[in-house]
């Protein structure tokens, strides 16, 4: 045999080979994925969660935050650093200032009106996506053609994220199994949302590095999947017989005929909320504010973008140990846990005032990630245990609108700041710092015992 002929075969087996060995890790890939599937969904619905109906919504918060993942990757490179920062900052003040209107009028509406109504949550949280859905295609669109429509259609994706975090609160405590407190749900909702995002994430790079609107299609396929789950919420999550409604002001009544009972908000809850409007204020300030700093002042030789990431990833570990943290600890005080996290958002504001760089950016974020985290897991505690059951759903939907308010008026705050990092930060440490003093002498004088957060 020739050594060309011995030569070919050799390839043809190495060839078989490969395909061989192509195939083994094809199937090995694959078995790992569907185990790492099955063991989610496994996680989903253990404790009662998958007879309750909780792990249809805790499956649903992995798609939004999926969905959400791959909106702000294509925007990274395009919303905030290829647009003129004069004229970023001018249409996102405008646009983000008209969100508030809607957040402190209508918001406050939307849970007493949806009760009246057959199916309103589950059509009211697959709008939320649905939106979504629609504006996806629409930026794909507008970042090819750099078309007017990027930055309204930006917000929108934005606004109706912030939505469905509103609608969705109200939903949890209809699904809640027996054998699991709210605030672990709660955790277990949230711990979803970051697997989701951080399984999405290096989907929509990848298709981001064929264009960024092709990370937006990839989101929009997300958003439909998204839609069709949240129809397919259990029935029970419109439900809602033996409610009443929670106000801010007035006495408790019973019901009366055609009407909800209604039921004032208990001080513990108000000062928990007082509290946490602190964290959320400064994660809306960050986000608009580092977002344009960065871009026209750097540190160093950074690219805008790793700095942005830098600061924005030690935000998500906060968040993520601030979870993990509150659904492993046995017991939580929620009257000290919220004063904690507000005085730690305070002094690490003021070390990245003093200090600016970027180890005390990510300190700042890592901080400002952790306190959100478990001030919010505080304030659920706080609502659990002060709040009767059948009003529940209320408290938390208008807990959840106060607290996105606050976020809109920081982020607001933020874009228009002076892009000077001592001046801005400086700002904002002296605004949580006067929030904090006000929070503290409004402390109720007495506090119920802590319940058991785990």
């Amino acid at each position: 045999m020739s050594g060309a002929a011995r030569g070919a075969r050799a390839a043809g087996r190495g060839a078989k080979v490969a395909g061989r060995g192509a195939r083994v890790a094809g199937r090995g890939a694959g078995t790992a994925g569907q185990y790492a599937v099955s063991q989610a969904r496994r996680a989903a619905r253990a404790e009662g969660a998958g007879d309750s109906g909780l792990s249809r919504l805790i499956e649903l918060h992995a798609f939004n935050a999926a969905g959400d993942a791959a909106v702000a990757i294509s925007l990274a490179g395009t919303l905030f650093f290829q647009v003129p920062t004069g004229e970023a900052r001018g249409q996102v003040a405008l646009f983000l200032g008209l969100t508030m209107l809607p957040f402190a009028i209508v918001a406050p509406l939307i849970g007493p009106f949806l009760d009246r109504f057959s199916h309103g949550r589950r059509w009211a949280v697959g709008a939320t996506m649905a939106i979504r859905c629609f504006l996806c295609w629409v930026l794909a669109t507008a970042v090819v053609t750099e078309s007017g429509w990027l930055f309204p259609a930006a917000l929108g994706c934005l606004v109706a994220s912030k939505a469905y975090g509103v609608t969705r609160a109200a939903a949890v405590p209809r699904l809640l199994p027996p054998d699991l407190t709210l605030v672990k749900a709660n955790a277990r909702v949230s711990l979803a949302g970051i697997v989701g995002a951080g399984i999405s994430a290096p989907l929509a790079i990848l298709a981001s590095t064929f264009g960024p609107e092709w990370s937006l299609r990839y989101g929009f396929v997300i958003f439909v999947l998204a839609t069709i789950w949240a129809i397919r919420l259990p029935e029970k999550v419109d439900a809602s017989h033996g409610e009443g409604e929670l106000v801010l002001t007035g006495s408790t009544t019973g019901a009366t005929s055609g009407k909800r009972p209604r039921t004032r908000i208990p001080a513990a809850v108000a000062f928990a909320l007082r509290a946490n409007c602190g964290p959320r204020w400064l994660s809306g300030f960050l986000t608009m504010f580092m977002a344009f700093l960065l871009r026209d002042n750097p540190i160093g030789d950074w690219k805008p973008e790793i700095l942005l990431g830098a600061v924005i990833g030690a935000a998500g570990l906060g968040n993520t140990v601030g979870i993990t943290i509150g659904s492993m600890l046995r017991r939580l005080n929620p009257a000290v846990t919220v004063v904690l996290a507000l005085l730690a958002d305070v002094a690490a504001a003021v070390v990245a005032a003093l200090f600016y760089g970027l180890p005390s950016l990510i300190l700042l974020g890592l901080t400002a990630g952790l306190a959100q985290a478990l001030a919010k897991l505080s304030l659920d505690s706080t609502i659990q245990r002060d709040v009767p059951s059948r009003i529940q759903a209320s408290a938390f939907a208008r807990s959840d609108t106060t607290l996105q308010l606050a976020w809109v008026i920081g982020g607001f705050i933020g874009i228009a700041m002076p892009l000077m990092p001592q001046l801005g930060l400086g700002i904002a440490a002296g605004v949580l710092g006067i929030w904090a003093t006000f929070v503290l002498i409004s402390r109720p004088g007495r506090q119920a015992p802590a319940p058991a957060a785990g």
